[in-house]
């Protein structure tokens, strides 16, 4: 009976405690308002680039308030750029390591979770004795100094939470989970837009590489034909030689560009999780993707909800902001029950008779009344943490915010160059077919056509360095607006 009265007591302790636990200490958390304005850039957009007629150099028009797509990537319609970032979403170390770090943030918060409940711990210890009965008392009823002891014991703790603390740690362990959550998500969009990148500055280079192949080949010819001449004495030696230097100098340019390629190809494998012997199948040229010309634009007040790294500093602020609340309540009183049932006896099997049962019930209440001023100091530095939250957050708006505009700006001025580089090219081409027409007809020297078709090729390499920028910045922009994750179905949690 008294036993059953002390457990009832500790029941109903821990009711009411649950009950007053209901207000926490510490402030609440409400995300900062920040004003977004209407739009990105100080100025109107126009509506659509400047187009021009060569591959990728269509017009690109906002819609605005439209939906990204979870699979943005797709818009570039390549199969095997679809192929290799679906590849690399699954098996990039990094995105392995943030599927990990976010389950463990779960783990960690179940475990606060916990202490919600009270500890039950058991116990069994038995031990064989001597007792010292020419000094003391004989510990045993019987007086023997030599015996076995058995002694079995249930315990039950519970500390209370009035004052909210476990319930501010439970807090901001969830905010650290939804932070990871949002680098997962963060990791997912940079993986991606870190392949589609990859695979067009890739198809940038052949395109270069080729170009200056050709570039080389016209000015060996040329180097042909002036050793000729110099031989002949129609010209002097030094106007060879400075074809000499020309032809070294273009040389030149060919080895950093097969580097850069070989570098990329490097890099692409490792996107993939891959070693970078087993780089993947796929070669990609420009003439295998399209550019996008319907550009999705979120409205400025959708971007916060949106980034993933906005949406991480907002979950750390929410963490900050808990920590400050488990900071005081450390400052206040801690209230715990404890309650105890067990039994000893000289054999196992008698531990629970008449007699030789036991138990206790109790409550402690204990407060630090001087510390140095740790505790003080402590929430003083909670506060500051959530000072720097607030201003890292903020900072993320603001990277958000010029992310979209460089974008903007970016794609804007990337279709004015590849115009002009349009234009230059087509007048090199022009000027080509005049030399070569010239030539036929025996009015210029075929030094003059080499000429031609060498300003030809430079023009092509600037055109494609312009094609490739629209590209990349196309890519930059889905990136800038969050990528489209809400938008993709749930997955089913990553197996341990």
């Amino acid at each position: 009976m008294k036993v059953a009265c002390g457990l009832n007591a500790v029941l109903v302790a821990t009711t009411l405690a649950t009950v007053l636990a209901g207000c926490s200490v510490g402030p609440d958390f409400h995300r900062p308002d920040i004003a977004t304005g209407e739009r990105y850039t100080r100025e109107s957009l126009p509506q659509s680039t400047d187009a021009t007629p060569v591959p990728g150099g269509a017009a690109q028009h906002w819609a605005l308030g439209q939906e990204v797509s979870a699979q943005w990537w797709t818009a570039f319609n390549s199969p095997a750029l679809n192929a290799l970032v679906k590849e690399a979403l699954h098996a990039n170390p990094d995105v392995q390591a943030a599927q990990a770090a976010l389950r463990q943030a779960q783990d960690l918060v179940a475990a606060q979770r916990g202490f919600f409940v009270p500890t039950l711990q058991a116990s069994y210890a038995p031990s064989r004795q001597k007792n010292p009965v020419g000094t003391l008392a004989p510990t045993l009823s019987s007086g023997a100094p030599i015996y076995n002891l058995h002694t079995a014991q249930l315990s039950v703790g519970y500390s209370l939470d009035v004052f909210g603390g476990n319930r501010r740690a439970v807090e901001a362990l969830l905010g650290q989970e939804e932070a990871q959550r949002f680098q997962l998500e963060a990791t997912y969009l940079t993986l991606s837009t870190n392949v589609v990148v990859a695979a067009i500055q890739e198809a940038a280079l052949r395109a270069q590489i080729s170009a200056t192949e050709r570039m080389i080949t016209l000015e060996q010819e040329q180097m042909q034909i002036l050793n000729r001449e110099v031989e002949l004495g129609a010209i002097a030696a030094s106007d060879a030689t400075a074809q000499e230097v020309l032809l070294a100098q273009t040389m030149a340019q060919l080895p950093p560009l097969r580097k850069q390629l070989a570098l990329q190809r490097d890099a692409l494998s490792a996107l993939l999780g891959r070693l970078p012997a087993q780089e993947p199948d796929p070669v990609f040229e420009l003439s295998g993707f399209e550019l996008p010309t319907e550009l999705p634009l979120s409205l400025p007040a959708r971007i916060v909800e949106q980034r993933p790294d906005v949406r991480a500093a907002q979950a750390q602020m929410q963490a900050a902001s808990a920590n400050v609340g488990v900071a005081i309540a450390n400052m206040l009183p801690q209230i715990s029950l404890q309650a105890s049932l067990g039994g000893t006896a000289t054999s196992f099997g008698q531990m629970f008779a008449a007699g030789n049962k036991f138990w206790t019930a109790g409550a402690s209440l204990s407060q630090t009344v001087f510390a140095g001023g740790t505790l003080f100091h402590r929430e003083r530095a909670a506060v500051d943490a959530l000072d720097q939250a607030g201003a890292q957050y903020r900072g993320a708006v603001i990277t958000a915010f010029q992310n979209v505009a460089d974008t903007l700006h970016a794609l804007e001025f990337d279709a004015q160059a590849l115009k002009a580089n349009a234009d230059a090219e087509h007048s090199a081409q022009r000027s080509l077919a005049y030399a070569q027409k010239a030539h036929e007809l025996g009015s210029v020297s075929y030094l003059a056509l080499l000429n031609a078709e060498q300003t030809y090729q430079q023009a092509v390499i600037n055109r494609v360095q312009a094609q490739a920028s629209r590209y990349t910045d196309t890519a930059a922009l889905f990136q800038a607006l969050g990528g489209g994750w809400w938008n993709r179905e749930p997955e089913e949690p990553a197996k341990r």
